[in-house]
């Protein structure tokens, strides 16, 4: 081997070259490693984050096929090295297919290449160094050739390096987040109950699910739907429009007394935004609608366009946290959904929503998580609905998700709870991707705009905490308010803080007798 300012003759140097070949035969049979074949919602988020490699035969690197990323997460592998056996039980308690023992030994692979590389051009240096005197010919002829071997081994390590670095990337974006202490281990079935409020009504007359009651109350027309876009499509008429719009007026307003800006945020948006928040837009059973021949999709919640608002940003400490309530149209496929839960309202492929999102500093988001919780518990008592709240097993998180709370409301049609919001935690797992930090900077005036680190500032960046809760999911809103309110002459009571938004109206009554 090559030490860093040793003269070797060109006969030592072509040996010294072909000892490159065991880095760049493991490094090969590591790219020729198969991805496992079953996905998680994380992994296979991660292998739709991709592209093919289209330069043929891969180079002197070997690594033909090898998909590239398109994006790249800011992935603490150290960390990970360092916390093994907590990393694994919690892709374990997760349902995850990441496969821990791959990405350490491809990650010690990169070490051990990327070592290799930077002494090699530290080798190539020391010769570029050597040529710069006075020197015999026969000399500098082998210092030429010297130099001429070590620049093709580097070339081809450097491409061994970029191959590994890809494979490592893709692998490694399959791991979830990490958990909170608290999350209760197991299926949906472990969620631990944190609060109920109210109780379930009692009817003293023959009671009728959303269905019936927006039929006589001609709130709905679904046939006509199906056949203009197919089925789970749906039309609002009449006081079910003034209904909606009163939802999300009423949740904007509430929410924005808490000190949340309002948005209305784009609904389409780029494939690797949603990718980089967590979501699956090209999996198999995606919920996702892709739009084709392009590399856009229609969200499925405001939390991605909202998430990517700050996208390759360093914010000012002193402008956090920044707090979002968003209103958008929402679009979701569905896939694998069936039974009496997907009828009418319950799960529809298009509906309007208002959402919460922060970026925070670390220290804050367990306690801004209370707040978004206890924020989206306040507006549904003040309805009057009868709901309970839930802290979500590890079976049950996505992969952002750090600690998730769900609210499932009673809804006397389907004669269960149905959920209604869920508000999660997600710490650094999206910023990482999106690449949203901040700088501790007491002495700069807010902004909330400064792009890739533009401007003054001073102390080390530190990734943005990211929280997103539901204020209204308005189809399921409405289920429980016409299930839960209507009265024996199919006549509908309106919730007292919704009447100021729809003209003082204090009661939906029938069309049709």
């Amino acid at each position: 081997m090559l030490t860093c300012g040793r003269f070797i003759s060109s006969s030592s140097a072509a040996t010294s070259t072909a000892s490159f070949s065991p880095f760049r035969t493991l490094t090969r049979s590591l790219l020729r490693r198969p991805a496992p074949h079953l996905l998680s919602s994380a992994s296979a988020a991660a292998a739709t984050a991709v592209e093919p490699d289209t330069k043929g035969g891969g180079g002197a690197g070997g690594g033909a096929g090898v998909a590239r990323p398109q994006w790249k997460a800011a992935i603490d592998f150290k960390w990970i090295r360092d916390n093994r056996d907590a990393v694994a039980d919690n892709i374990r308690s997760r349902n995850s297919t990441a496969n821990l023992d791959l990405i350490l030994e491809l990650y010690d692979q990169y070490l051990a290449l990327r070592k290799e590389v930077e002494r090699l051009r530290a080798e190539r240096n020391a010769v570029a160094n050597k040529m710069k005197g006075k020197l015999d010919p026969s000399v500098r002829q082998a210092l030429v050739e010297e130099g001429k071997n070590l620049k093709d081994g580097l070339i081809a390590l450097e491409e061994d390096l970029v191959q590994l670095t890809d494979k490592l990337q893709l692998e490694a974006q399959s791991i979830p987040n990490t958990t909170h202490p608290d999350v209760p281990v197991g299926g949906e079935e472990s969620s631990v109950l944190r609060k109920v409020v109210g109780s379930q009504r009692s009817f003293t007359f023959a009671m009728k699910d959303h269905l019936q009651l927006g039929k006589e109350l001609d709130f709905f027309d679904f046939d006509a739907a199906a056949e203009v876009s197919g089925s789970k499509f749906y039309y609002l008429k009449n006081e079910a429009v003034l209904l909606e719009m009163a939802l999300v007026n009423w949740a904007i307003s509430e929410v924005s007394k808490k000190g949340f800006t309002p948005l209305i945020t784009p609904e389409i948006v780029r494939s690797s935004v949603v990718e980089k928040c967590g979501f699956q837009p090209r999996a198999q059973n995606t919920q996702v609608y892709s739009i084709e021949d392009s590399d856009q999709c229609l969200i499925g919640t405001a939390e991605i366009p909202v998430g990517g608002i700050h996208m390759d940003s360093i914010l000012a400490e002193s402008a956090l946290p920044l707090k979002y309530v968003a209103y958008s149209h929402c679009f979701r496929t569905e896939a694998g959904a069936a039974g009496a839960a997907t009828r009418g309202l319950y799960r529809v492929h298009q509906f309007s929503k208002v959402e919460m999102f922060i970026f925070c500093r670390p220290e804050e988001s367990d306690k801004l998580h209370e707040e978004l919780i206890t924020i989206e518990e306040d507006l549904y008592a003040s309805l009057g609905l009868h709901f309970k709240t839930l802290d979500m097993a590890t079976g049950d998180l996505g992969a952002p998700a750090y600690r998730k709370f769900d609210i499932e409301a009673w809804m006397p049609g389907l004669e269960r709870y149905g959920e209604i919001s869920s508000a999660s935690n997600c710490t650094d797992y999206q910023s990482r991707r999106l690449g949203i930090r901040y700088r501790p900077s007491p002495s700069e005036p807010p902004s909330t705009n400064t792009k890739k680190g533009k401007g003054a500032g001073s102390g080390p960046t530190q990734f943005v905490h990211t929280l997103n809760a539901t204020a209204v999911a308005v189809p399921r809103l409405i289920v429980c308010i016409l299930e839960n309110f209507q009265q024996d002459d199919g006549s509908i009571v309106v919730p007292e803080p919704l009447r100021p938004y729809m003209g003082g109206v204090e009661v939906l009554s029938p069309k049709f007798k």
